[in-house]
């Protein structure tokens, strides 16, 4: 299907398809990705915590060095459209996910209102619920830093 200039392109391109741009703008910038996940070992199930990675901006809720973050932090996981058909721990409000799923993007999205801020007023974004960033914390608290709200939809 063609994009006409009414359509947005997330309607019309898959994931694979989207320009550089168009993949960037995607993201709403709520900063749950940035959040440290626990894996069970056992089981294998993903835990979120309230702990940022170390270059996440708690308020802006953007990273303070995207363009260097791989080499600051190796283990940054960096979304490409393979990714986020692999990853099992997007949240269900993330745009990448939405897209994947061939779903429509949620009403509060910065690309449906215009507004950056948007994410923030809906309560989707980890803006005033991170307890710090991952410095702050020793690896044995990280497990009394799981939270449940990263998850929820929105």
């Amino acid at each position: 299907m063609a994009q006409t200039s009414q359509t947005p392109f997330w309607r019309t391109k898959s994931l694979d398809e989207m320009t550089s741009a168009e993949w960037e703008s995607l993201c709403d910038g709520c900063g749950r990705c940035c959040l440290l996940k626990l894996e069970d070992d056992d089981t294998g199930e993903i835990h979120h915590t309230d702990i940022g990675c170390t270059l996440l901006d708690t308020h802006a809720c953007r990273c303070r060095d995207y363009r260097n973050r791989a080499k600051r932090v190796p283990d940054c996981v960096r979304l490409t459209p393979e990714a986020v058909r692999e990853i099992p721990w997007l949240p269900p409000t993330c745009a990448y996910r939405l897209v994947r799923e061939g779903r429509d993007l949620l009403p509060w999205h910065p690309l449906v209102t215009g507004r950056r801020a948007s994410v923030h007023e809906a309560g989707i974004s980890v803006r005033g619920r991170v307890a710090g960033n991952e410095e702050e914390f020793t690896e044995d608290e990280l497990v009394d830093r799981i939270v449940g709200w990263p998850g929820e939809g929105g």
